[in-house]
């Protein structure tokens, strides 16, 4: 794709990101393809392709429009469009520098900014979204059924491991996680208590980024980064073998932390090491899942692969692979590669194209007739959750849940030094 990007952008890093990646698109067509909102409403404009017209005509000078901004706004960011791009497009990085641009050349109506805002600080807040959800809670018998949906009621807590080992990973505790399902990271840490690991503590982390990001706030991203980049440093320099994730949207923002910081001169090494030490919980204990002594319940089981699982992490076929290896029956899913319609806060910025993500995606899910639908996101599974007709588990939440006695291993474990 030629390009002549305007005087005011010429140069800039933001500027010379994008040419780069503009020139690579060949006008094929084959992300349409794979686009969920494209093959939802027909429209080139809320396809890939088009939505690469509209940035690029923006960076070369063309006016910014709110109709513009509406069709990025659309956008679920499921990065579906990379996996299928024969040409190796970057479509995601060139969105975030398209909705920033448009962010700042267009102005939304007072509503928009105010529940924008709203998400960025209370969501992004463990303590505020924490807080938010339990007064939730407490309404939700008068809330509309809409409303009613999002918030799932509070779940029981998993025992914690008993043991201290030498081996140390951080576990970052996202910023909605701990309200909404606090048993994952639980789950996790019985899971690494199986092959020798503990968690380091990290009191003063807090959320990775990802959802200022995705609402054209690059700079408070880039901020929230710089917090967890000193809040893990002492671990990583006490020995912490990696950064576990268990919510991939997550992990796709920690492991873009050296692109986010790789011009500031203070964190530009540190966010390196820390994108080389991210990893989610599956490759992690890919090696040892054996050592985990799981009795796989009965029935069958629907894994839904996340976006940023599949797309961003390209991890696609690594938790199945695992699941049917420790006994569990995985049913098929059609489109398995299309997105739920989660998305960050998309279901609140976009709720009907959300919900008929979501009825589609459920159709495929439950074809099978599966007693419980397993993922691997927190936005996916409280969003599958809120029409689902089974239990939505993370998947380690259901190994946890079928882990042998604790008793049956005890002695294969080394605690750590007193």
């Amino acid at each position: 794709m030629q390009t002549s990007i305007a005087a005011e952008f010429k140069g800039t890093p933001e500027g010379i990101e994008a040419e780069g990646i503009l020139r690579k698109c060949v006008h094929c067509g084959f992300c349409t393809a794979t686009c969920p909102t494209y093959q939802l409403l027909g429209d080139e404009l809320d396809g890939p392709r088009g939505r690469i017209y509209q940035i690029k005509e923006v960076l070369e000078g063309a006016e910014a429009t709110d109709e513009a901004r509406l069709h990025l706004d659309r956008c679920l960011t499921c990065r579906s469009c990379e996996t299928t791009c024969p040409s190796g497009v970057e479509y995601g990085r060139l969105l975030d520098i398209g909705r920033l641009v448009l962010e700042s050349k267009t102005r939304r109506p007072a509503a928009e900014r105010v529940q924008r805002w709203l998400l960025d600080r209370a969501l992004s807040k463990p303590r505020v979204a924490g807080a938010a959800f339990a007064a939730a809670r407490l309404a939700r018998p008068v809330l509309p059924a809409a409303l009613k949906a999002k918030v799932p009621p509070a779940q029981d807590g998993l025992p914690q491991p008993r043991a201290n080992h030498a081996r140390t990973v951080i576990m970052p505790g996202g910023c909605v996680q701990p309200a909404l399902t606090p048993r994952t990271n639980q789950a996790a840490a019985l899971l690494l208590d199986r092959i020798g690991v503990s968690v380091a503590a990290c009191a003063d982390a807090g959320c990775c980024g990802s959802l200022p990001l995705h609402l054209a706030s690059p700079a408070r991203a880039a901020s929230l980064a710089r917090s967890n980049v000193d809040a893990w440093w002492p671990a990583i320099e006490n020995g912490a073998e990696a950064i576990i994730m268990t919510a991939t949207g997550c992990g796709v923002m920690i492991k873009d932390y050296a692109h986010l910081l790789r011009d500031d001169p203070l964190y530009a090494e540190r966010a390196e090491r820390v994108s080389a030490l991210a990893c989610d919980l599956s490759q992690f204990i890919a090696d040892r899942v054996g050592d985990l002594h799981v009795r796989a319940r009965g029935g069958a089981i629907a894994f839904h692969a996340p976006c940023t699982y599949q797309h961003g992490l390209k991890l696609t076929g690594r938790v199945e692979s695992m699941l049917g290896s420790l006994g569990y029956r995985l049913t098929p899913v059609a489109d398995a590669h299309l997105c739920c319609g989660s998305a960050g806060t998309y279901s609140l910025l976009q709720p009907e194209l959300s919900n008929r993500l979501l009825d589609n995606k459920l159709a495929g899910l439950t074809a099978g007739k599966p007693q419980f639908l397993v993922t691997a996101n927190v936005g996916c599974q409280t969003h599958l959750a809120s029409k689902a007709p089974a239990p939505v588990l993370h998947w380690a939440e259901l190994l946890a849940e079928d882990l042998a006695p604790d008793d049956a291993t005890r002695d294969e474990r080394q605690p750590a030094p007193q």
